[in-house]
């Protein structure tokens, strides 16, 4: 058994294609279909149940994997605490990403990073919640930036600031003009324009809606909040937007924004696997990240 072979299971089991794994894994297909059943020859057991349109891990295989994802993660931490031990002088940090979010955040920190410490090289995984999750959980990356709530209980979180939600909608709409906060309530008879599954605002609008009473009638979807708020500018329904994402006014499809009541928030995190060793360039990282975006909080 080899140290690649417990890298590809892993892999075949997150993507559930393996065509996707091998293109990740940057091998080709026929060589990871080798390799899985030379594999499942030498442990005498099937890893996963193929079918035409999936492929599912057996409950040998979710054994195997959870096993040589604590061997992986072993392996990493070790290297990672030899790496610490030469006081920093080189390093690799992987840190996840939400799209639109760490658009607005990381250039405010990575800047900084990079001056403190030039010798750490930091690659950024850009994905959706529900992706950087499993990507984090799994030893994807050493760091994410999300949102709360987590679905994932293996990872743990620390919390990087609160960030007001506004209401978006458009310039013709009946509430365009209110100057009082409005309640969620009201807004039970809307058409929404909400995020994709799978992101973590999506599932900060339905819940809002739900604790006002109501589920959000969501009658058109994007993986994209920009192109959200370009459809609710156009006329095409409302939506709750993230204060850190609002447009500046007198640029081209801009919504209008209005205050709700109760001042609704999300709280921005950055999280990690439980019990995984953190290195002293992650820490750093956290450190200078709360430290760069504390005069925005």
């Amino acid at each position: 058994m080899e140290l690649r072979q417990l890298q590809y299971v892993i892999q075949i089991a997150i993507e559930k294609n393996f065509s996707r794994a091998a293109e990740k894994l940057h091998i080709a297909q026929p060589s990871l279909s080798q390799q899985l059943s030379k594999l499942e020859q030498e442990l005498g057991v099937l890893l996963f149940r193929r079918t035409t349109n999936s492929v599912e891990l057996t409950q040998a295989g979710q054994v195997f994997v959870d096993k040589s994802q604590s061997i992986l993660d072993a392996i990493e931490q070790l290297k990672q605490e030899m790496d610490d031990m030469a006081q920093m002088k080189r390093g690799r940090l992987v840190v996840g990403t939400l799209p639109i979010t760490g658009s607005h955040i990381l250039p405010l920190v990575l800047p900084v990073f990079g001056e403190l410490y030039p010798q750490i090289e930091v690659i950024l995984v850009e994905d959706t919640t529900v992706k950087l999750e499993q990507l984090t959980a799994n030893g994807g990356t050493d760091l994410s930036l999300l949102t709360l709530p987590l679905v994932d209980q293996t990872l743990e979180w620390e919390p990087l600031m609160e960030e007001e939600i506004c209401l978006a909608v458009p310039p013709s709409h009946r509430l365009a003009g209110r100057a009082d906060e409005i309640s969620i309530e009201e807004l039970r008879d809307e058409h929404f324009i909400g995020l994709k599954k799978g992101q973590g605002f999506r599932q900060i609008l339905v819940h809002l809606c739900q604790q006002a009473g109501f589920t959000p009638n969501i009658v058109f979807e994007s993986s994209n909040i920009e192109t959200v708020q370009s459809l609710i500018a156009g006329g095409m329904g409302i939506t709750f937007v993230p204060k850190m994402l609002t447009r500046a006014a007198g640029g081209d499809f801009v919504p209008v924004y209005l205050s709700l009541k109760d001042r609704p928030s999300r709280t921005l995190i950055i999280a990690s696997r439980k019990g995984r060793y953190l290195s002293k360039a992650a820490v750093a990282f956290i450190e200078t990240m709360n430290r760069t975006i504390s005069p925005y909080k």
